[in-house]
């Protein structure tokens, strides 16, 4: 798994470094871990700062993005080292039409800040579709809810605790 992992307690055991996002994985009593590392502010790419950060390889990265699949803001998780296909995401989830959110609407939406939204414990549960690739792996790391802050767990848990379509959404 990389680096080793920051073991973690029982809801409220985490200490000041817990965000909603961990609150929601104790709760559901899954196995995960969470890796920190220094953010850069001046990094062009908050995934590609983690992959590298933490010394796990692109594709095990995951980056959440919320767009617009036929107005209604929609969450989209795909491998850092490649890109969202907005029209695969708008078919994966039964819509015709995809468009990249507003960000201020997407921070506002899910609670968390650009570069540190997290699939889990967002303020309001939005639709959420996982690239396949992520099933190829035994475990995927995704934001833990703030820049700089991981959590790695299995790509099966992750689908399950956010109600996940798996789907072919990613491209590169």
């Amino acid at each position: 798994m990389g680096k080793k992992p920051e073991k973690l307690g029982k809801p409220g055991k985490s200490g000041s470094g817990s965000t909603p996002a961990i609150v929601a994985l104790e709760k559901a009593d899954v196995p995960f871990s969470v890796h920190a590392y220094e953010h850069d502010p001046a990094a062009s790419s908050y995934g590609g700062e983690a992959a590298e950060a933490l010394g796990v390889a692109p594709s095990r990265v995951f980056k959440t993005l919320v767009a617009e699949v036929d107005g209604a803001l929609t969450v989209a998780v795909v491998p850092v080292a490649g890109s969202l296909d907005l029209k695969a995401l708008a078919a994966a989830v039964g819509g015709k039409r995809a468009v990249m959110a507003d960000p201020s609407a997407a921070e506002r939406t899910t609670g968390y800040v650009r570069g540190g939204i997290s699939p889990l414990g967002q303020r309001k549960r939005l639709p959420t579709a996982l690239d396949a690739s992520a099933l190829t792996h035994p475990t995927i790391h995704v934001s833990a809810g703030r820049r700089g802050l991981e959590v790695e767990l299995a790509p099966g848990d992750l689908a399950r605790l956010t109600g996940a379509v798996v789907a072919v959404i990613g491209k590169g």
